[in-house]
């Protein structure tokens, strides 16, 4: 994965210009990334250690909380130190070593969120045949795939990117390393690289998200022609409406970031849009899935009345 190039570091350019701002946006972005920790790490706990919890919706909900606390760590943690440095420099390995991670995590949280629509559609549309489709040998074999093939779309980007030249400016207008503001700083043709962002991240965002809509309607179709009882149809709502809100708040900023044209871009409106989808959207994930999951709750609860 050698480099063209001479440029050995970039600058960051951060959230903000304003020097003023810094030690609030500090403190703001510090308790959101400990509630994310927090979070997801007790989801991640209770699914673990709760026998009642060990079936295929949690398994993969575990598997998303795991996700969520390491995507915000691939850039919150250097976003923080850039608040509070006056010179924020990231070496060329390290840029393209957080380019790789983010986009790893980030493909593989879209490809989960599809299987977990899948699981809820086979649970609701297939009640009977459900432990025998959903077996545990199948849920891993699922989840090492979506993690196997983030992996290789991630390291597409990673050694595309690593091949252009830079020799001009090193200021990435972000707060941190992705390919769209790399790609601006290019000397080279970089058609290749836009094209492969455009159609290969595309399909990994789009391919999934057309999986996880047709799942939903499915299950509404299945639940408003098979069912009649309005108890029933109330519960499985209220199962998939955490999951479809998850879904929600992960894709409208990332298709708006990823599927529009460069040419329409702008760097502001990305770096927004990237804290919506890279910082906010994972703190929230477990704030969803705990107060609309009654055995979540419930497990949350004793294992704090175990503590206390």
């Amino acid at each position: 994965m050698l480099n063209q190039t001479s440029v050995t570091e970039f600058l960051l350019l951060g959230v903000t210009d304003i020097q003023e701002l810094k030690p609030f946006l500090f403190v703001v972005f510090l308790t959101i990334y400990f509630l994310n920790v927090a979070g997801n790490g007790a989801i991640l706990m209770i699914v673990i250690s709760d026998p009642r919890l060990h079936s295929p919706m949690y398994f993969f909900l575990g598997n998303l909380s795991c996700l969520d606390i390491c995507y915000s760590t691939v850039t919150l943690p250097k976003m923080l130190e850039n608040f509070l440095s006056t010179h924020n420099a990231i070496s060329f390995l390290g840029c393209i070593s957080q380019l790789h991670f983010f986009h790893f995590l980030g493909s593989t949280e879209a490809m989960l969120l599809a299987v977990m629509a899948f699981d809820r559609f086979v649970a609701i549309c297939k009640p009977l045949h459900y432990t025998a489709i959903m077996k545990p040998q199948l849920c891993t074999q699922m989840a090492i795939t979506i993690w196997i093939i983030g992996f290789f779309h991630a390291m597409l980007h990673s050694i595309m990117t690593s091949r252009l030249t830079f020799c001009g400016s090193n200021h990435i207008h972000h707060f941190f390393c992705d390919v769209k503001p790399m790609l601006k700083l290019a000397c080279g043709n970089t058609e290749l690289n836009q094209w492969l962002l455009n159609t290969v991240t595309g399909t990994i965002a789009m391919g999934p998200f057309c999986l996880t809509l047709l799942s939903y309607f499915y299950i509404i179709t299945y639940l408003f022609f098979k069912t009649h009882s309005c108890s029933l149809l109330h519960k499985a709502l209220s199962t998939c409406a955490s999951h479809f809100m998850v879904v929600i708040l992960l894709y409208a900023p990332v298709l708006f970031t990823y599927i529009r044209p460069a040419s329409g871009s702008s760097m502001d409106q990305d770096r927004i849009i990237a804290i919506m989808y890279s910082v906010v959207t994972p703190v929230l994930n477990p704030l969803i899935y705990t107060l609309r999951n009654k055995e979540v709750k419930g497990a949350l609860g004793m294992v704090i009345r175990r503590r206390l």
